[in-house]
This record gives structure tokens, sequence and C-alpha cells, in this order.
């Protein structure tokens, strides 16, 4: 066998790798977005059980996204003192810990702290995600971004499918009140699971790479966090933030206890929210062939014009469907890729980690408090007024926003 031959079937055979360890860290991403949506399931559950108020349940909805923004800034720090499979690891552990803690808490204020612990643990993997994703696939940057983004449209799908099955299992040996501590202690168990398969699988070669960033890291791209690009993006992401977390942390509990929909079909709301998810790879194509800007601007003008209607009552369920698989298009798959592409390329190569944890900062700090702001709008109001300023207006601020990005300082 030649050497070129030779040489070819080692790298054929090494990116062969890479990709299985690439998935198998996507399955474990899979399984955190999967969990985000049992506060949302759970949630007229969990507030019979311990008596909480309706505003206390629509903060416990989204408030593990705080954790998500603290998190944030100090995992891009983490991962370059460390490693990013060490973070990674650390994040997964985290996570898993806080989760099987949530069904032993008593109480809004224990409750409210797991899941700013969850979501702690949740920043660790998201950033080093993004970080790897951004310098591996260092040619499609936003299309890789887009890749892990899928994984929070499957997390939607799984829990739409699973979330059900589980919560039927422990029904009937458990008791219906009781049956969320098991579900949830499930994907506390997946956690650690996964977290040994990591540990073993994945090697430093691929988890650490840096080689393909360092190639253009002077091309194009900020110095630092304070350049333009980044300030906007920081308020695009926040607004954002707001919005799908809004929808996700009470769209299930609107269905059931406003509208008296069976829970399974109101789960299966989300569900298509996620199908609508898995076009992020798509989303990520476009952000690499056409301008952040553009794609940005029209991605939020879907999201408004899809967000104006999602909480209207009259509506049948099958328009909701539609409306809830376009709100997954316009949002996840392409204005949450976007915004997470655009904030990496608004640094140079290099800086990759420091572009991923400003937009893990920034966006989920604002979903932190989408639960709590939808609930207290409609607490003051009604469900579609507080739907159309969180859902509809804020994305409207985001295209307005998006119009003074200079996209000849992004890096190239």
């Amino acid at each position: 066998m030649s050497q070129p031959e030779q040489t070819n079937q080692q790298t054929s055979g090494t990116r062969v790798t890479a990709y299985a360890m690439f998935g198998l860290l996507l399955v474990a991403y899979v399984l955190m977005s999967a969990d985000r949506y049992l506060m949302s399931a759970l949630g007229v559950a969990i507030q019979k059980t311990l008596s909480f108020s309706d505003q206390e349940r629509g903060t416990l909805a989204t408030i593990f996204t705080l954790g998500l923004g603290i998190g944030g800034i100090p995992s891009g720090w983490l991962i370059a003192k460390s490693s990013r499979k060490t973070v990674m690891l650390a994040g997964i552990i985290i996570f898993s810990a806080a989760t099987y803690y949530l069904t032993i808490a008593s109480s809004f204020s224990s409750m409210f702290a797991s899941l700013v612990i969850q979501g702690f643990g949740m920043a660790m993997l998201a950033t080093s995600m993004f970080a790897l994703a951004g310098s591996y696939f260092s040619k499609n940057r936003v299309a890789a971004l887009g890749a892990v983004n899928v994984c929070f449209g499957l997390g939607a799908v799984v829990a739409g499918k699973i979330n059900p099955v589980l919560l039927a299992h422990y029904e009937v040996s458990m008791g219906k009140e009781l049956s969320w501590q098991p579900t949830i202690q499930s994907y506390a168990i997946f956690g650690v699971v996964l977290a040994i398969l990591i540990a073993l699988a994945v090697r430093p070669w691929f988890s650490e790479t840096r080689a393909v960033t360092q190639q253009s890291a002077d091309v194009g791209g900020a110095d630092s966090v304070k350049n333009r690009n980044t300030a906007l993006l920081a308020v695009m992401s926040v607004f954002y933030g707001l919005t799908v977390y809004g929808f996700i942390g009470t769209y299930v509990s609107y269905l059931i206890h406003d509208l008296q929909y069976d829970r399974p079909v109101a789960i299966n709301m989300l569900a298509w929210f996620g199908y609508g998810s898995l076009l992020s790879i798509f989303g990520g194509m476009l952000g690499d062939r056409l301008s952040s800007k553009l794609v940005i601007i029209m991605s939020s003008l879907g999201v408004a014009v899809t967000g104006y209607f999602l909480y209207l009552p009259e509506l049948d369920a099958n328009q909701r469907l539609a409306l809830s698989f376009a709100f997954g298009i316009f949002g996840p798959a392409i204005l949450y890729t976007n915004l997470a592409g655009a904030h990496i390329k608004s640094m140079r190569r290099s800086l990759s980690r420091v572009g991923s944890s400003m937009f893990v900062t920034t966006l989920y700090a604002g979903g932190a408090s989408g639960g709590f702001l939808i609930s207290y709008f409609a607490g003051q109001s009604n469900w579609i007024d507080a739907s159309r300023i969180q859902l509809s207006l804020l994305p409207l601020l985001c295209a307005v926003l998006a119009l003074g990005l200079r996209q000849d300082q992004m890096s190239k």
C-alpha cells in the first residue's frame, strides 16, 4: 500500500472516530435538552404536590436557565485552565446530582436552588460543545453549531415521547401525584451512565483540538468582548431567551390548566416544536452561506409572526401543532443557531470559547426570567396580551437591533 493511500485511510478512520465521539456527546446534550421540558410537563403535578402558586410554577419552569446564564463565562474560563472534556464531565455530574435532588426538595426555595445548579452544570456542557464544534468543524462553524442545536429539537421530541411513558408507568405503581419524582430520577441516572461512557470513549485529540482554529486565528473578528457586534448580539440573545423560554416554560401548563387539554396532547405540542428544531443544521447552513445579519433579521420576524398567534384560545389542535412546528423552525433551528454562530464569528477564531460563553450567558440569563415574566403579564392581563409582548414584540426588537450588526467586522 502506498504512503498516500495509507495516510488517506488513517485520515478517514480518524474522521469516523471523531464523528462517533461527537455523536456520544450529542446524546448527552439530547438528554439534558429533554430534561428541560420536565418542569413544563410536570409543572401542574408538582404544583399540586407542593402547593405552589401559578407564578411560582412559571418561575420554576425556566429558572434553570439562570444557572446556564451564570455558568457561561466561568465555563469558558475553566476550559482555558483545564480541558473541554473535564468541563463536560463535571457539568454532566453536577447536572445529574441536581436533577436527583429536585425529587427530594420540599419547598420552593430548595427546588429553585436545585434548578439553578442544574442549569450551571448544563452551561458547562453547552459551552464546551459550542467551543468544540466551532474548532473541530471550523470550515462550517454555524452548520456544526446547528448539529449541536438539533439535539435541542431531539430533546423536545424525546420528552414528548418518553415522558408520558415514564409518567404512566410510575402512576400505576406509585399514584398519579407522586409519579413526577421517579420520572425525574430516571434522567439523573441516565446522566451518570453517559458521563462514564464519555470518560472512557472521548479522546483528548478530539475534545481539545485547537489546530484548525489557530490556522485562521487573526482573520477578522474582535480581540475582546468589547465590540459593537457582541454588544448587540448580547441584547438580542437576552430577548430571544425571554421569548423561547417563556413559551417552553408555560405552553404545556397553559394548555392543560387553562384550556383543559389532556396531558399527552399538550406535551405533543412541544414535540412538534422539537421537530421544527431538527432543521437546525439547515439553519446553520444558511448562516454559513448568507450574512448573519440577514438571517437573524428574517428569522426574528418569523418568530414574531408565529408567536403572535400561539396562545389564541380558539385554535384547534392541528393549528397549534403547525404553529409549534413553525416556531421551532424560526426560533431554535434558525435564530438560535445563528445567534450562537454570530457570537463566535464576532471574535477571532482563537477566541471561540469566549464567543460561545457570551452566547450561553446572555441567552440563558434572559431565559431564566421567561417563565416568570410571561406568567406575570398573564396575571396582570391575559395570556393573549402576555404572549404578544414576550413572543412577538421582543423578536421584533431583535430584528431592529440586528440592523446595526457589522458583517465586515466578523471573523472569516
